[in-house]
């Protein structure tokens, strides 16, 4: 494999590129809660690239929790999600989006979640609930 991409891949640079180069902008531990943006890319929508597709908006709801017990545990766990439950509201096109993922409670072992995801228009355009089970980074 190659060391470059080996190194991305450690790192969570990779991921962050294929998603748009998702990356957290703020981080409120009273709420318990992490923003992060996004680029929805036209590759990733179907109907002649017009709307993404829910995979990609799930996997951005999922990052915004995960991003959010790693803040509330100081980088010290990380989540696997065991159920994700996502509601789709209005459209998500190509442009800048925006998600907020919460620590609703996190547990010795298991952690209950909440995100909600932001079109290029600022709508709230799905929200998710998640249970996941904690582990030691």
């Amino acid at each position: 494999m190659n060391d470059d991409l080996e190194a991305r891949i450690r790192s969570g640079q990779a991921l962050s590129e294929s998603m748009g180069n998702f990356h957290v902008t703020g981080w409120s531990p009273e709420r318990k809660t992490v923003q992060a943006a996004f680029t929805v890319r036209r590759e990733y929508c179907h109907t002649n690239g017009t709307i993404a597709q829910g995979g990609f908006i799930t996997a951005w709801l999922d990052a915004a929790m995960a991003h959010a017990v790693m803040h509330d545990s100081e980088q010290q766990q990380t989540v696997f999600s065991l159920e994700i439950k996502v509601s789709f509201y209005e459209k998500v096109g190509p442009g800048e989006g925006r998600v907020e993922g919460r620590v609703i409670r996190r547990g010795k072992r298991i952690a209950f979640l909440e995100a909600a995801l932001y079109n290029p228009e600022g709508k709230l355009a799905a929200e998710a609930s998640s249970t996941g089970i904690l582990a030691s980074l």
